[in-house]
């Protein structure tokens, strides 16, 4: 089950964020910092009940136009071996005391997680509630089964999103960049086999729907 204490959080997540994002490949802001808020997201449990696991959605709105960016984290109480170049930063937590947090498309214990959600093994819980699903979040998958693939080998990222691939031409594609679909109607394209779509907030306060994850399947010759 996803615990999510009522607690401090110093610096916070937000504070770690507007440091790391202006570093990433897909961020569009400019030269100034960022200026983040909270607009959505939701929790995986992990099996073993060590790591937090939180897929947040951010709007940055220093800009004229803002952008909305899915960042998957993760949350450990010591050091992820080989993992360095995908720590966001640490925190103090005013019950788990000091915490590691780390891009999850770099951490095993979330990569794992996302072909089970997608193939509705588990379900995403809500952010912010513990033991309480998200209904809001929508997932799908049209293949033979994921249990035995592998997501975990190297995460590249590009200007629009973080691909996870495996074997046979199978990637999980990530979508970093957040866009609204039309009538909040996500299209999935023709090789997908399956995807996670989900809700954020808007900055006028209004509901976006969006693709989050992308299963594509490309077909061996």
């Amino acid at each position: 089950m996803a615990v999510v204490h009522r607690t401090t959080l110093s610096p916070s997540k937000l504070e770690l964020l507007t440091s790391w994002l202006p570093s990433r490949p897909w961020y569009r802001g400019g030269a100034d910092e960022p200026e983040l808020a909270k607009a959505g997201g939701f929790r995986l449990d992990d099996p073993q009940g060590e790591v937090g696991i939180e897929l947040m959605v951010v709007t940055d709105i220093s800009g004229a136009h803002p952008t909305t960016y899915l960042v998957p984290l993760t949350y450990r109480g010591a050091p992820l071996d080989g993992a360095e170049h995908a720590l966001v930063g640490t925190m103090e937590h005013g019950v788990l005391g000091r915490r590691w947090a780390y891009d999850g498309c770099h951490d095993p214990v979330l990569v794992a997680r996302l072909p089970a959600l997608i193939e509705g093994r588990i379900q995403a819980q809500d952010q912010n509630t513990s033991d309480t699903p998200d209904r809001e979040v929508i997932c799908s998958y049209t293949g033979d089964g994921l249990a035995s693939t592998d997501f975990t080998g190297v995460a590249t990222d590009d200007h629009e999103c973080t691909k996870l691939p495996a074997s046979h031409g199978v990637v999980l594609r990530l979508h970093r960049v957040l866009r609204p679909a039309l009538d909040n109607t996500p299209v999935l394209p023709l090789e997908a086999a399956g995807h996670v779509a989900g809700s954020w907030r808007l900055p006028d306060g209004a509901r976006a729907r969006g693709l989050f994850v992308v299963l594509h399947s490309v077909p061996r010759d």
